[in-house]
């Protein structure tokens, strides 16, 4: 028997309907039909169907004072069903908790996804007036963030090392934006078994991460913490948060099967 590609099967205006979707992926909170037109080279009309369509099942909703369109609550429910299901998530809980009370700083759990990495759990700690709100479901780049750099580091199949360019995009000073710096650098964070974000994507903030591992030993995600820059000097990492997260991490990565 033949095996056709499953793309033959694409049903066009459901794609079209994700497409709709994946708009609001963006920066933009809300479109309008002319707009949503234009990006998708769709009739009016047709955007308006698709529109309706997705309004009707609550995936999208119509803000009925400017009469753009946002997403809609059916989708934050459908993310949050994703999230509770990975055993991920449901075993780095109670883990998170527990580190953000001990550092003192706000802990996340996050995988990578194509060529970023994205925050699905957070904890923040609770007597700390000055701490990093959790950019949960937010994807961050690879290449200049803790959590990135860990699931870069320790990709023993390099998968996501052959995705990055030459030239990689600056956010801060501090980022390194030649590929060849990076790799060198990933090759100290796998010495030294974690990776550390000294403001090179948010300016202001300081991160550190170690890899998750499943009962596969591949590496599925990082936990990390982050916190400012003023609070987070190298030596509180060294001697404290460091063997803090790789402990934490160790016990995550244990919880889901994996065994050194």
């Amino acid at each position: 028997m033949i095996r056709r590609d499953k793309t033959n099967y694409v049903i066009q205006s459901v794609a079209h309907s994700l497409d709709v979707l994946e708009q609001f992926a963006g920066e933009a909170e809300e479109l309008g039909v002319t707009e949503l037109s234009k990006r998708l080279k769709l009739h009016k009309n047709n955007v308006f169907r698709l529109l309706a369509t997705l309004e009707a099942r609550g995936y999208i909703e119509q803000n009925r004072a400017s009469e753009n369109y946002r997403l809609g609550i059916k989708c934050l429910q459908l993310g949050r069903h994703y999230i509770e299901r990975m055993g991920l998530v449901k075993q780095a809980r109670p883990l998170l908790e527990d580190i953000a009370r001990r550092a003192r700083e706000t802990a996340f759990v996050a995988i990578a996804r194509g060529d970023g990495v994205v925050a699905i759990e957070a904890a923040e700690p609770v007597d700390r007036m000055v701490r990093i709100a959790p950019p949960i479901g937010h994807v961050l780049p690879l290449h200049c963030t803790a959590m990135g750099k860990a699931c870069l580091a320790f990709d023993t199949q390099e998968h996501l090392r052959m995705g990055l360019p030459e030239q990689l995009e600056r956010f801060t000073p501090r980022t390194i934006t030649e590929r060849s710096a990076l790799l060198e650098q990933l090759n100290c964070i796998a010495s030294q078994g974690y990776s550390v974000d000294f403001g090179e994507y948010f300016e202001d903030v300081t991160s550190l991460a170690v890899p998750v591992r499943d009962y596969t030993r591949a590496v599925i995600g990082s936990l990390a913490l982050a916190g400012p820059c003023y609070r987070i000097s190298t030596d509180r990492i060294k001697q404290e948060l460091a063997p803090l997260v790789l402990e934490v991490g160790r016990e995550l990565s244990y919880r889901l099967g994996y065994n050194e």
